[in-house]
């Protein structure tokens, strides 16, 4: 066997480098549970003592931690002084939820998949699938947390407008279903901005829903939000001016089976929103940053999740617009079209 050396010392520094991310990604939890990372958002240079002290974190966790995050790049450090920063952008990453590069929920959403390693290992051997009810607690509140960012900051400036004539029916009053809606960030983004229209978020999961309306009071839209624990093929109602679907129809098992549920209930004139992970249509396409990241989600949740329902489709989320299409039009629509992008979301806009 001929081995490259240069190949094979490049692959070893990047595995190293990859280690040193996946060691320190439960750190980042730890640090975004303790209010690590709060207490240090704009507080300016502090010691491990300051740290420490503001947290409630024992001094010497709180050093060794500290030390972690210098050495991931995440805390600056002043060897001078002794002294840790967590500059201004790198709160908007771990502390502000309402900035548009908010990830510490995608860390949470990595914790569970690691809790979740030996459900999806007899997956992969039995065949059978793995539901989306049947993972780790984490995996729900990170997605919403992580999902969350994406939607305040282009849903109604963006996606909305994108499609045709949406965004005046609901600042004029629309009834709108949010299907798959989960602990209902989508939902309740949507009745902020748009007070005349109402809502109503379905999930087959009751936790969620439990968890959505309560997030909903403290929001104080609930005078015009209602969610239900239905699935997306039996979801009660007729008439909606919009049926939304964000980053879930790659997650069902019969995806074709819930765009004619769709169909059926939508008003005559409605549209129906498709938001999806940014894919292309062939696999080279995807082997990017994005796509990795979207690969590994998919093999460990959106996958196993299909495979456990009726049908089975297995869409993954990298299924491309190209299929997407294909469900679409078997689901009886005539007009389906790409609305807009971002580097992270296709969205589509579907109509009868």
């Amino acid at each position: 066997m001929a081995v490259d050396e240069a190949k094979l010392n490049a692959l070893v520094g990047r595995i190293v480098e990859e280690f040193g991310a996946i060691a320190n990604a439960p750190l980042v939890v730890l640090g975004d549970r303790l209010g690590l990372f709060r207490k240090m958002a704009g507080a300016g240079p502090m010691d491990a003592e300051a740290v420490s002290d503001a947290s409630g974190v024992r001094l010497r966790y709180a050093q060794e931690w500290l030390n972690a995050m210098a050495a991931s790049g995440y805390v600056d450090y002043d060897a001078k002084s002794g002294r840790y920063r967590l500059s201004d952008e790198a709160a908007m990453v771990f502390v502000d939820e309402d900035s548009p590069a908010f990830l510490a929920g995608g860390f949470e959403v990595l914790g569970a998949l690691y809790q979740d390693l030996d459900k999806v290992q007899r997956a992969f051997t039995t065949g059978t699938g793995l539901g989306w009810h049947e993972h780790h607690p984490m995996l729900f509140s990170g997605t919403e947390r992580f999902f969350r960012a994406g939607y305040n900051t282009h849903l109604v400036p963006e996606w909305i407008p994108a499609l045709e004539g949406v965004d005046a029916k609901l600042r004029k009053g629309a009834r709108v279903a949010d299907v798959g809606c989960g602990f209902g960030a989508s939902t309740i983004v949507m009745a902020r901005a748009y007070p005349a229209s109402r809502f109503v978020g379905f999930d087959y999961h009751p936790l969620s829903i439990e968890t959505a309306r309560r997030k909903a009071a403290e929001a104080g839209v609930a005078d015009r939000v209602e969610f239900q624990v239905a699935g997306a093929k039996d979801y009660p109602g007729t008439g909606y001016d919009m049926v939304a679907f964000f980053d879930c129809l790659h997650d069902m098992g019969d995806p074709v089976g819930a765009g004619r549920h769709v169909r059926e209930t939508l008003a005559p004139d409605g549209a129906w929103m498709l938001v999806e992970p940014f894919a292309g249509d062939t696999v080279a396409e995807n082997l990017n940053p994005v796509g990795r990241v979207y690969y590994a989600a998919s093999t460990m949740v959106c996958t196993p999740c299909s495979l456990s329902q009726e049908v089975g489709l297995g869409l993954g989320a990298q299924a491309g617009e190209r299929r997407l299409r294909k469900v679409a039009e078997a689901a009886g629509f005539g007009s389906f079209r790409r609305a807009t992008q971002t580097p992270f979301n296709l969205i589509f806009e579907a109509r009868a």
